[in-house]
């Protein structure tokens, strides 16, 4: 029974159920994307799921976009599992098998609009939004994520602007092959799609922050008890209004760090000023957790 137990503890530390619960929101919210929204209004998604939808349209109904889907993303798990990490590839690989299997489970004779216009807002908005969440549970949702998540680490790019020059290869095709009207609606889609990423994948946007304080010693090594993150320490700052002497430290963290730092603050010095602002790209030794 305490063997069991210990199990039961050690899958819960891991976050192996944050990781499920991430592969399973995104299959369901993906399967309601693609029979509510984009296969009534004539919309190809983003990524390999849109590529999906281009070969099962290509093989004249013959291959299934659940089968396209599973199919037109091993070679891109197979990649994850070799340059990114195995828990990364697992899950990865649970979220598109996921997805394939509710794409039909989901099917629906029910239309909420033809409008092609509406479909694409709200199944990009959908889309965005699964694809975010997933990747802040440690998730994957198919090729384009391993494709972006190594671009991101060799060359600094945001994954949803990798996922936007992507798509829109992907919608190139789809108007040469399927009509300029529903690919031109499938880009607006795919810009909102992208833009949702970024904002709920916070781990990717970084922010400098900058503290004033009279503790500067106290203030490093809380930060780095609650973040794996360097701080460059200014030492003799002079307070304009107060007189005082003062350290003023400078640290790059990610918005999805925020609430850990203001934790480090407000335990050493809870009179501390400090001040943060977005960043687009830092070179050097800046720490990326592993996935």
């Amino acid at each position: 029974m305490d063997k069991l137990r210990n199990l039961y503890l050690n899958f819960l530390g891991h976050d192996y159920v944050k990781q499920i619960g991430g592969a399973v929101f995104y299959a369901i919210i993906v399967a309601v994307a693609m029979n509510y929204f984009w296969l009534p209004g004539h919309i190809y998604s983003s990524g390999f799921t849109g590529f999906s939808q281009l070969v099962a349209s290509a093989s004249g109904g013959h291959i299934s976009i659940a089968w396209a889907l599973a199919v037109v993303n091993l070679p891109m798990l197979a990649l994850a599992w070799w340059k990114l990490s195995w828990r990364f590839a697992i899950f990865t690989t649970l979220a598109v098998l996921l997805s394939a299997a509710f794409v039909p489970v989901f099917q629906t004779s029910t239309i909420l609009t033809p409008d092609p216009l509406i479909n694409a807002i709200f199944g990009g908005a959908l889309n965005g939004m699964a694809v975010g969440t997933a990747l802040r549970c440690g998730v994957g949702t198919g090729g384009l994520d391993v494709i972006g998540m190594l671009v991101k680490r060799h060359l600094g790019y945001k994954v949803g602007t990798v996922n936007l020059a992507f798509n829109t290869l992907i919608m190139i095709g789809a108007g040469i092959s399927y009509g300029w009207k529903y690919a031109l609606y499938s880009i607006i889609g795919v810009v909102i799609s992208s833009r949702m990423i970024d904002f709920f994948y916070t781990r990717q946007q970084q922010m400098q922050e900058m503290i004033i304080t009279t503790k500067p010693e106290e203030m490093v090594e809380a930060i780095q008890h609650n973040m794996r993150r360097g701080v460059t320490v200014i030492d003799n700052a002079h307070g304009g209004y107060t007189g005082k002497d003062r350290s003023i430290l400078l640290t790059v963290i990610t918005q999805y760090e925020i609430a850990d730092l203001r934790k480090a603050i407000d335990e050493v010095d809870p009179h501390a000023f400090s001040s943060a602002w977005k960043i687009e790209h830092t070179r050097g030794r800046f720490y990326e957790p592993d996935l």
